[in-house]
């Protein structure tokens, strides 16, 4: 059974009425909700009902007994900072975060307002938490991947593509996430016979000359890291890629569902529920510095399987016995 149409219902979902009731004289809650998105994007239309339906679950309706204050920051770090000082302001009770790029102006903006964070490969690294068990300060939340997860991306590559023996590894050197998902990669790459390059998607422009000389040479591939930014340029990388001929893995599922070759990584959409459960703690008296950080629980393995005729390649039988979802 493919999983696109259990894809296609949660996309659906994005567009569910909310029930509504009459705003309470007292006793309703507020809640900011800062996401690292694209307001348009189909995917941040699947986390906010994923929140909002969890939240209702646990007795939280917005609009009657609480108020979700969203801003939507992309990857602009100037308009995140200025969505996280104007989510402050409001006085909430507790934030919630989606995303690395919005916690660090979050957690500077404010050092008591709860902050419940997910999407975020590297905590403990970005200075946000003391440690996973005993996060300390006034925010707690999910994980996105885990450094290990990074290697089994190159795994993933030569498996599929048996012939590459060079990847180009975009990452975003300005995060400690990108620096560390390089480490396992760097580490495994011996004893795969692949050398590397590194590729920074900071600027559009750079990005593209340096994925074009990279595939001058043959034998090429590419690995897409977890980063605000390569979400950002996700229809740039994936073009290029595709131009170029290239077999790619990516660390999240829409870029496979957009034409990109492979992903493997956490489904994004189950932390959502996960931290409506904390946000619900929170607002009931528990404080972040109380609640330890959460890795993920459920990974995904899709493969673009017309993507893979486009570039000639014949999908293992075991990768495809392993996939969770294939797109044809």
């Amino acid at each position: 059974m493919r999983r696109r149409d259990f894809i296609a219902l949660l996309g659906g979902a994005a567009a569910w009425p909310l029930p509504t009731y009459p705003q309470q004289p007292g006793g309703v809650r507020r809640i900011g909700f800062l996401a690292s998105a694209i307001s348009g994007d189909k995917e941040f239309q699947i986390w906010r009902s994923a929140f909002q339906h969890a939240l209702q679950e646990l007795g939280w309706t917005d609009g009657h007994n609480v108020r979700i204050e969203i801003r939507i920051g992309a990857a602009d770090a100037d308009l995140t900072r200025k969505y996280a000082e104007e989510l402050v302001a409001l006085g909430p009770d507790v934030i919630l975060v989606i995303g690395a790029v919005g916690v660090a102006p979050m957690l500077k903006a404010t050092r008591t307002i709860p902050v419940v964070f997910t999407n975020v490969v590297d905590p403990v690294g970005a200075g946000f938490v003391e440690s996973l068990a005993r996060p300390g300060g006034n925010a707690t939340g999910f994980v996105s991947i885990e450094y290990a997860l990074s290697a089994k991306w190159l795994d993933l590559l030569k498996e599929i593509a048996p012939r590459i023996s060079r990847v180009a590894v975009i990452r975003d050197p300005d995060i400690s996430a990108g620096v560390g998902q390089f480490g396992a990669i760097q580490a495994a790459a011996p004893s795969l016979g692949l050398d590397l390059i590194v590729v920074s998607p900071r600027e559009a422009g750079a990005l593209e000359r340096a994925v074009t000389g990279f595939a001058r040479l043959p034998n090429g591939g590419l690995i897409s890291t977890s980063s605000a930014l390569t979400v950002i340029r996700r229809e740039l990388i994936i073009g290029l890629a595709a131009k170029h001929k290239l077999p790619a893995v990516y660390h999240r599922r829409l870029f496979a569902a957009a034409g990109g070759l492979i992903s493997y990584g956490p489904d994004t959409v189950e932390p959502l529920r996960r931290a409506a459960g904390y946000v619900d703690r929170i607002l009931k008296g528990e404080k972040p510095a109380d609640l330890p950080v959460q890795a993920p629980t459920k990974y995904e393995l899709v493969i673009n399987l017309r993507t893979a005729k486009a570039l000639g390649l014949e999908v293992p039988p075991t990768l495809l016995a392993r996939a969770d979802e294939l797109i044809e």
